[in-house]
């Protein structure tokens, strides 16, 4: 392979392992995809790995109907569930280049709350534009796709109601640090909402101001810079992940 897949292949097994490292797994369900530079082709993990296991030369590489084009241990095949999500956004965003999808204990939550995210706090504020899709079964129907990457339409966040989070963006290191900050927005509001308090709202012209202030165009695109720190972790940690 060239070292555009290879170097696609060592990002997206780090940002397993981080999404691992964080909490944010779900045993061996779940997927991160990333698109081949130059290519529509993506990686994808194979099913029955848990995260902490993925390593650059484990991940199965397919096409964007869900062929299987390189599988380096035909043991394992791929979830088809995983396919239908992540295929959806990836066949019509040419712009995002990974795709992360979770179950977490507090994105579920949310994700189940008639109110939706909630601008409670100066993390939550990035996602005022973010979006949702309705509950549809699991995610085997390939109608579904067109669906899901309507209601997500140009935004790198989505809801999917009762079911859980989904976090997009060019490269993989944005699309990691959307995660991480959604998935903090929905531990902050399951932690407020269940002290009992009364919450406080800021107005409305702070919540659009820090919005804006999050976006790439304002300031820098959030996850470049704190991707080489995130790497030098996991290679204090366990340097595998690049095997």
């Amino acid at each position: 392979m060239d070292m555009a897949e290879w170097q696609s292949r060592v990002d997206l097994a780090a940002c397993y392992r981080l999404v691992a490292h964080f909490g944010m797994s779900d045993l061996i369900y779940n997927h991160i995809t990333a698109r081949i530079p130059g290519t529509e082709d993506i990686l994808i993990n194979p099913y029955g790995l848990m995260y902490e296991e993925i390593t650059a030369s484990s991940l199965v590489k397919i096409d964007l109907e869900g062929r299987i084009l390189a599988n380096p241990d035909p043991a394992y095949g791929i979830n088809p569930a995983g396919y239908v999500v992540h295929s959806a956004v990836h066949a019509a965003r040419p712009d995002v280049g990974c795709v992360i999808h979770t179950h977490t204990r507090a994105g579920m939550a949310v994700s189940a709350m008639r109110c939706g995210l909630l601008p409670l706090a100066q993390t939550s504020m990035r996602f005022h534009r973010i979006t949702y899709h309705d509950y549809e079964s699991v995610a085997l129907d390939l109608d579904e796709r067109a669906r899901l990457a309507q209601d997500l339409g140009q935004e790198n966040a989505m809801i999917l109601r009762n079911h859980g989070l989904l976090a997009a963006g060019p490269t993989v290191a944005q699309a990691f640090n959307t995660l991480y900050w959604l998935e903090l927005a929905c531990r902050v509001q399951v932690d407020a909402c269940g002290s009992g308090q009364e919450l406080s709202m800021p107005p409305e012209a702070v919540i659009a101001k820090t919005h804006h202030l999050y976006q790439p165009e304002a300031r820098r695109p959030y996850g470049e810079l704190e991707w080489p720190a995130m790497l030098r972790m996991l290679n204090r940690r366990d340097p595998g992940y690049r095997q």
